[in-house]
């Protein structure tokens, strides 16, 4: 991807938009993290405060989800980092979009196997769920794809060697119907996504919420623990303590780690998803799977 932009390649107009916000400015601390914005950085304002800056030039993909993180600041306060500001600029045809947001200071969890921060992340993973979203895109519209795997055995065989794709179809269409609630979903969630700050956690970049069933969140760390080297067994009982679990979360295991494997496995030819990711989440299924 591009390197970002620092805060001097930025057009006069949209750090003047910035400034009307965020003034005096004293120091500007790049941040070269991220993959979807043009610019992210932390400005550091004459009255000691700080802002972290996001800005995505372009009507894209990015810039939607950067609108969507601004949008669902009211369903997650003391979750997230506050938005401050938010503000569209038009520059010589570029369309720009630039968010201010309470900079939080943290570290990104350790969700490896005895990590002191999982029990921070299973409590702010059990705020998120108790959040009701009726305004939000219920997943149950997200998802509406359920022949991944069909599509896979003829695009790239090997995906499906001895697996069935007309019964992981099968299992796929069952998943959205079962993600169907009103709770707020973060979608997105690993390690980097969380800040752990003293005994508690905060969740950033809320680029794909929606709306859905409480365990789903719950369901996405089971193959975030198995990357940072949980057996499949103890991070589906790490799930099962948590207070988002149910009976109805039981039901749509399997259906819901053959719908991710395919979903993110068809994605990697897409450029959305990396294959490290897909082979995750196909190791996961195989175990569901017994096979």
């Amino acid at each position: 991807m591009p390197a970002k932009l620092s805060w001097d390649d930025l057009p006069g107009a949209v750090r003047l938009s910035v400034e009307r916000h965020a003034d005096p400015i004293s120091v500007v601390e790049r941040v070269v993290v991220g993959q979807s914005s043009d610019i992210t950085c932390v400005l550091h304002l004459g009255d000691s405060r700080r802002v972290f800056l996001k800005g995505v030039r372009g009507r894209r993909p990015a810039m939607r989800w950067l609108r969507n993180e601004t949008a669902a600041a009211r369903h997650v306060v003391g979750i997230a980092p506050e938005v401050l500001f938010s503000e569209d600029v038009a520059v010589d045809g570029d369309d720009w979009l630039v968010v201010g947001f309470e900079h939080v200071s943290g570290r990104p969890a350790d969700l490896s196997p005895g990590s002191p921060d999982l029990d921070p992340v299973a409590q702010v993973v059990e705020r998120i769920a108790e959040v009701r979203a009726p305004d939000l895109r219920p997943l149950t519209m997200r998802w509406p794809e359920t022949h991944w795997w069909r599509d896979l055995a003829v695009a790239q065989p090997e995906a499906v060697h001895g697996l069935d794709p007309a019964r992981l179809d099968a299992l796929s269409t069952e998943l959205p119907a079962l993600v169907d609630g009103d709770r707020l979903v973060h979608t997105d969630l690993h390690g980097d996504q969380f800040l752990l700050c003293g005994p508690s956690a905060r969740v950033i970049d809320w680029g794909m919420p929606g709306r859905g069933a409480a365990w789903v969140d719950t369901a996405y760390l089971i193959v975030r623990l198995i990357e940072r080297g949980h057996f499949p067994a103890e991070a589906e009982s790490w799930a099962r303590s948590r207070g988002t679990w149910s009976a109805a979360a039981e039901a749509a295991l399997t259906p819901w780690a053959v719908y991710l494997a395919g979903m993110w496995t068809s994605w990697v030819r897409q450029g959305r998803c990396t294959a490290t990711r897909a082979a995750l989440a196909q190791r996961y299924m195989r175990w569901r799977l017994g096979t």
